[in-house]
């Protein structure tokens, strides 16, 4: 194995780790503060907390046993490293990930009364589903064209989140306002990266195979080659091209899932002035005032 290829998985591993240890002490401290705590927060934070152990322990798997999808590469010669078992776990890994971000956004929207809020916290798991379908797609019949569609919708799941957090910005309490900032720059950050960086590598590799007159599997094809095919490669050149967002994804993305657990509780804003909620009692009131 190449010393470069082994500096990089050990790292993966030393990240994995720390992460499954961070999420433990997170569930310990999510314990002690249930006293402290509503009900309703709790349970809350504790679906959050559910949620973000498929994500970290998922995400660790996939750190110990890497797996290049399309070219069915892998580090090591084990059925644990078969794609479909990679994909698989990233796939429920991924779909948990993303309903931690449509609670988020449904606690946001809702202490904020924005309809765009919540509209986007129903809408994200649906689309995120779409993507997965779609890099199934590609996984199956190693066409990149799949990998395409599925980086770009992740990209405008993103996109319209952060616009929902930027609408709810002005109704959220300002106590609150250090929460939202952070959660927009991060999905800033992950939108510039996903169409600057990602969509682009995978539409390049597509026109790499079409120029080529690459032949692509069937679905059914696919679905036998990913359960019983895989090529263990140690060589940096296989895996190059994967190393930095897996290593970005393996760890700062882990590290949002376990901060979800940990994010401030948003609460409904009282009415500024609850006797505008209710005029017949208002002009009750000044009719009564008027006739003393």
């Amino acid at each position: 194995m190449a010393t470069s290829v082994i500096l990089w998985w050990s790292l993966l591993c030393a990240v994995a780790a720390l992460n499954i240890s961070a999420w433990c002490m997170s569930a310990v401290a999510l314990n002690r503060r249930q006293t402290v705590m509503s009900a309703e927060a709790y349970s809350a934070r504790r679906l959050q907390l559910l949620l973000s152990a498929v994500y970290v322990f998922g995400c660790a798997f996939r750190s110990a046993f890497p797996v290049f999808d399309v070219p069915r590469i892998c580090l090591h010669n084990s059925w644990l490293s078969s794609v479909i078992v990679g994909r698989s776990v990233a796939t429920a890994a991924e779909l948990c990930f993303v309903g931690q971000w449509a609670l988020m956004l449904h606690e946001a929207s809702r202490a904020s009364r924005s309809t765009l809020g919540r509209i986007s916290s129903l809408a994200v798991v649906p689309l995120i589903a779409l993507a997965e379908a779609c890099s199934w797609y590609s996984v199956l019949t190693t066409s990149n064209l799949g990998h395409i569609v599925e980086e770009s919708i992740w990209s405008l799941t993103a996109a319209m989140m952060v616009t929902s957090m930027v609408v709810t910005w002005p109704r959220c309490r300002a106590t609150r306002h250090p929460a939202l900032i952070a959660c927009c720059v991060v999905g800033a950050v992950y939108v510039a990266f996903m169409l600057l960086v990602d969509v682009p590598m995978y539409w390049s590799r597509w026109i790499a195979d079409e120029s080529l007159g690459r032949h692509y599997m069937s679905i059914a094809q696919g679905v036998h080659d990913v359960a019983s095919h895989w090529v263990v490669s140690h060589r940096w050149q296989d895996w190059k091209s994967e190393v930095v967002w897996m290593s970005l994804y393996f760890s700062v993305a882990v590290w949002m899932s376990i901060a979800l657990i940990h994010a401030p509780i948003l609460r409904e804003l009282a009415p500024r002035n609850r006797s505008d909620n209710h005029p017949p009692r208002r002009i009750a009131g000044l009719a009564a005032r008027a006739v003393h």
